[in-house]
């Protein structure tokens, strides 16, 4: 599939292939995420935005791909600023729809699951991904694909949920022996499923451990540049106390890794 300077193929047969969850286009799930301020005030609504975008090359000029790109609110964004083309990828009926019917039809958007999907080699100059990656299994392989997507120089920056939320097998807030709140971190170094309840019940998120992250980026020929453990800022904290709990414990890992 060629769009927009992209090319797009699927590794391995069909019978073979790992295939994501596709929890977005279960109704239950979906009604409730369009409910989150991520979903109603896109990029605004969402705490971490404002570091991400600190991470961001100038836009202008470049050959973007967004992986999960959901509403295709940053690909929206992107295009504002003068992206030379944008193409936005995702598994999910449900969000490609509502993607599509917001967005000038100069946006590419593909449906493709990111567990097996191939990236034309030298393609891309930078490729943002926004909390999906820890939906999948196969993490490494579309590793490999980004780092030969990428031109040299190119960028790849991205968020997923902190492996300190997703390592425990019952994630959930308790009190430690002074009554003060505490996040149980156990099971931190066994990589894997770990299924959770949440907007409905069953869903599957892959935990990675933060040296797993960090070594398949190594592993493919990527410099990390800039890594946060995303916590609100004072301000933010002010406006929304409920962030307050994100400075026990980060809910985001935000990365930028360049292709030299």
């Amino acid at each position: 599939m060629q769009i927009a300077g992209f090319s797009f193929g699927v590794r391995g047969s069909t019978n073979a292939a790992v295939m994501t969850q596709n929890i977005y286009d279960n109704d239950k799930f979906f009604a409730g995420y369009s409910q989150l301020p991520r979903s109603q005030r896109g990029l605004e609504g969402a705490p971490e935005w404002d570091s991400l975008r600190a991470m961001l090359p100038e836009i202008a000029g470049l050959r973007v791909l967004d992986l999960g790109c959901g509403f295709g609110w940053f690909c929206r964004w992107a295009q504002d600023r003068c992206a030379l083309s944008v193409t936005g990828i995702d598994v999910s009926q449900n969000m490609l729809a509502r993607a599509r019917e917001e967005s000038d039809p100069a946006i590419q958007y593909v449906e493709a699951d990111l567990e097996n999907v191939t990236i034309a080699r030298g393609s891309a100059d930078l490729i943002y991904s926004s909390l999906a990656f820890h939906y999948l299994r196969n993490l490494d392989p579309l590793m490999a694909e980004i780092a030969g997507a990428l031109v040299p120089g190119g960028r790849l920056v991205f968020s997923v949920e902190h492996p300190m939320v997703t390592a425990p097998f019952y994630p959930a807030w308790s009190e430690d022996g002074h009554g003060a709140k505490a996040w149980p971190v156990n099971h931190y170094l066994e990589d894997g499923a770990r299924e959770t309840n949440w907007l409905a019940p069953g869903v599957i998120k892959q935990h990675r451990s933060m040296t797993s992250y960090l070594n398949m980026l190594v592993r493919h020929g990527l410099t990390l540049t800039h890594i946060e453990e995303w916590g609100p800022t004072d301000a933010q904290a002010a406006e929304q106390p409920s962030l307050l709990d994100e400075r026990q414990r980060p809910n985001f890992l935000l990365v930028s890794a360049i292709r030299r």
